[in-house]
């Protein structure tokens, strides 16, 4: 058996931690340069408050009915969520927890009897409800993809479930699917959906079921439609995985605070995505080959389509895999010069390494002096005085001091978890 945990409205829940006072009351927490909704609380769903729409429109009804809105503060949702994480390991094993993302993770219960699972789910619930402060909703069934429909159905049930339900039986199963619309299955999605009700009459998940391989593999992407079905008759196909350890790919990209003109602006972004993306790729032991930057224009006719604008991007392969910072800004920044266009106004910038090697595997260059081939030591020291005390005390120049392109961040609470001066305070 499967089971799947998911953190309630997460980061409303993170927020609502720090402050109690906000418990049974309407949150929402803004996405990055406060654009849009991206976690609501129940309470805040209920009034009409919808997912992804723009703050600016939302905002007449958040202030009628006095919803408290957050920035996003990934510092302390990244903490609680490997809190929550570090939790289920030791409630069931590393081998046995697959963190599937930020606020889900994939458990295996194999190892539990049959009979047992309820007390189980309500256990590793009230475990992780207690030692987090986050509350959880627990999914238990044979397969991964009929565990988020239990899931999904504890959720939307939360009074008559109490944020739990396993489908250990084929009447709970065939129930669960009957009351799951094909569009909220795991795996399908809008435009799946759309065609398997309007050509094939397929309005549920038990429909859905009842399907052949064949008809999934054609008309639902090949191998994958067939391992949904499957999975929907309860035959395992996708099992646990390992956490990805070394990713094959780092990017880092953000928008700006206001769009920017400035061709310097830009770079001192650049610079800094570069220095952020070197440090992801020196904290796995990498080094990278290839680097991308990329720009994306303000665009010009907001009735058209608010949220659209170009992206231009360019890449350049190195002369040899680096992991250093300063080898990385200087191609990175050469690069914008090839996008920029002088009089366009740009909201957004990144940076992405590739071409990714194990950091042991780069050769020292024989010709240089010895300082310059002990470049790693000093990366390495930069990296711990800038983790011990933080805020990037020690950066390059290239990535600017006042930084005026930072993106808003408004409302945002205190990182209440990982910083010293912003510790919660009890009195």
């Amino acid at each position: 058996m499967k089971a799947i945990v998911d953190c309630n409205n997460f980061y409303c829940s993170c927020e609502r931690l720090f402050e109690p006072q906000l418990n049974n009351k309407p949150v929402v927490v803004l996405s990055n340069n406060d654009g849009c909704i991206i976690s609501r609380s129940d309470e805040a769903k209920k009034l009409g408050v919808e997912m992804a729409g723009p703050y600016f429109m939302a905002k007449p009804l958040i202030q009628k009915y006095n919803v408290a809105v957050f920035s996003s503060n990934y510092n302390l949702y990244g903490d609680l969520s490997w809190r929550v994480m570090e939790t289920l390991r030791t409630l069931l094993g590393k081998k046995n927890v697959e963190v599937y993302s930020v606020d889900e993770a994939f458990l295996d219960l194999d190892i539990f009897p049959a009979n047992e699972l309820q007390a189980i789910a309500k256990e590793i619930r009230e475990t992780t409800e207690q030692w987090t402060g986050i509350k959880v909703s627990v999914g238990v069934a044979p397969t991964k993809v009929l565990a988020k429909l239990a899931n999904r159905l504890a959720k939307k049930n939360k009074q008559k479930t109490n944020c739990i339900m396993v489908l250990d039986t084929d009447e709970k199963i065939i129930e669960a699917l009957q009351k799951t619309p094909v569009g909220d299955i795991w795996g399908v999605g809008y435009q799946y959906a759309q065609k398997l009700k309007e050509q094939w009459g397929i309005y549920d998940a038990l429909q859905l079921r009842n399907v052949s391989e064949e008809f999934a593999r054609t008309y639902l992407g090949g191998v994958v439609g067939a391992r949904l079905v499957r999975e929907l008759k309860g035959e395992a196909s996708k099992e646990m995985e390992d956490e990805l350890v070394n990713k094959k790919m780092i990017a880092t990209t953000r928008m700006f605070g206001t769009p920017v003109a400035d061709i310097n602006d830009i770079k001192e972004a650049v610079a800094t995505y570069t220095s952020r993306a070197a440090e992801k790729l020196r904290r796995q032991h990498s080094a990278a080959r290839i680097i991308s930057v990329f720009v994306v224009s303000k665009e010009e006719n907001h009735s058209v389509n608010f949220n659209r604008g170009a992206t231009h991007s360019n890449y350049t392969t190195l002369p040899a895999a680096t992991s250093f910072t300063n080898e990385l800004i200087k191609p990175a920044l050469a690069l914008v010069d090839t996008l920029y266009k002088k009089g366009t106004l740009y909201k957004k910038a990144g940076v992405m390494l590739s071409g990714i090697v194990p950091d042991a595997s780069v050769q020292g260059n024989l010709f240089l002096p010895e300082a310059k081939n002990c470049e790693r030591k000093l990366m390495d020291m930069i990296d711990n005085i800038n983790f011990s005390q933080r805020d990037d005390v020690l950066k390059f120049a290239a990535t600017g001091t006042t930084r005026d392109w930072k993106m808003r961040q408004e409302l945002k609470s205190k990182r209440y978890t990982t910083r010293w001066e912003e510790l919660f305070e009890v009195s």
